[in-house]
């Protein structure tokens, strides 16, 4: 029996897609994520609002950024979504008025979930090392973790693992320092913080 070769997905493929999923074109694959889980959502906008003020706004720290959530990257023939991503001034000093980007950024977020989470570790970390996004940050917001990778002769180097409620500096946000435990979900049994 002869093997028929399967079709590459094609953005009218995305563009189909109900708009209750996240998809994007991984080597040739049309692959459709739910949207994400609370938690998940919850982490990614803390971590987005940590790093917007000083690293965008230049509000106690540096500026010279852009940060975005969720951009859609076409990426050569690939469409990737990441949580996050970051683009230095320096090689992007005004933001496309489009709704793609084709410069890779700098810099990611992946916010790890059961579902995405082999794809993200694995499938988009090779895409991002291709096109040479320098850091890759993957965070877990049921284990409370947060991995950093920088890109290194083409390889991914781990700069860090940091978990629970650490205060880190890190690469390459490491000017400002950043409260963990200020991106996770308090455990069901705790009460949350309240505001005066």
């Amino acid at each position: 029996m002869k093997a028929t070769a399967k079709k590459p997905a094609t953005y009218a493929d995305l563009s189909a897609l109900p708009s209750h999923l996240v998809g994007e074109i991984i080597e040739g694959e049309l692959v459709a994520s739910p949207r994400p889980a609370f938690d998940h959502a919850i982490t990614s906008s803390a971590l987005g609002g940590a790093l917007v003020g000083p690293f965008q706004f230049g509000r106690g720290g540096p500026g010279g950024w852009w940060i975005v959530d969720e951009p859609e990257l076409h990426l050569g023939r690939d469409v990737l979504v990441p949580d996050l991503a970051g683009w230095r001034r320096t090689r992007m000093p005004k933001p496309p008025r489009a709704a793609f980007l084709t410069l890779a950024p700098d810099w990611v977020c992946e916010v790890l979930s059961p579902s995405t989470a082999a794809t993200d570790r694995v499938r988009k970390k090779h895409i991002y090392a291709r096109e040479k996004v320098e850091y890759v940050w993957l965070l877990d917001p049921v284990a409370q973790t947060l991995e950093v990778h920088r890109l290194q002769d083409g390889r991914w180097v781990e700069c860090g693992a940091f978990s629970g409620d650490a205060r880190i500096r890190v690469e390459p946000f490491e000017e400002v320092e950043l409260e963990l435990g200020t991106l996770w979900l308090p455990p069901e049994d705790e009460e949350p913080a309240s505001t005066p």
